[in-house]
């Protein structure tokens, strides 16, 4: 039995909702905006945990990426969205997550505007294997060293850009 295609809200660059369409849709068309959320989980020595992506994804298989990412439902609340995630992918719940900032990803495939969180979490994890092949504690620094090095997704890759622009402004 085939599984039913993911439906997501298409919206504007702030976020509103202007219509509906399927995610192969969306995967195919930069000019359609879909929600997602990520959460960059720390351990209590600061270290990044990434997750090593399925090698069954349709999209960067088999690469490093950010520790948590998902489409938003149709109208689910972004916070919600992210805490499902979070249980969804990693088995973490009653984690208190908190907002870092929104920004629009961009390739030929897709278009997405990201809400980023971040939680302090250092274990246990019971990660979802159908969409994750591993997952590992990065130190910033080591990120750093191989971040042009081709283990990482273009996803992440731009994540950690905007995660680094932080300690520009502090």
């Amino acid at each position: 039995m085939r599984r039913k295609e993911e439906t997501l809200e298409v919206v504007d660059p702030s976020g509103k909702v202007i219509g509906i369409a399927r995610r192969s849709e969306l995967h195919r068309d930069p000019y359609r905006i879909h929600r997602v959320v990520h959460v960059l989980v720390f351990d209590h020595k600061g270290t990044l945990l990434l997750q090593k992506r399925s090698r069954n994804k349709d999209t960067a298989s088999g690469m490093w990426d950010t520790s948590v990412g998902g489409h938003v439902n149709i109208g689910e609340n972004i916070h919600s969205a992210a805490l499902r995630e979070l249980r969804e992918e990693l088995g973490i719940q009653g984690c208190p997550i908190n907002f870092l900032y929104d920004y629009l990803f961009s390739n030929r495939q897709e278009t997405e505007l990201v809400r980023t969180y971040t939680c302090v979490y250092s274990g246990p994890f019971r990660f979802n294997r159908q969409e994750i092949d591993d997952i590992r504690f990065w130190s910033l620094e080591d990120i750093d060293v191989h971040i042009k090095s081709g283990v990482f997704s273009d996803h992440f890759i731009e994540e950690f850009k905007h995660y680094r622009s932080l300690d520009d402004h502090c």
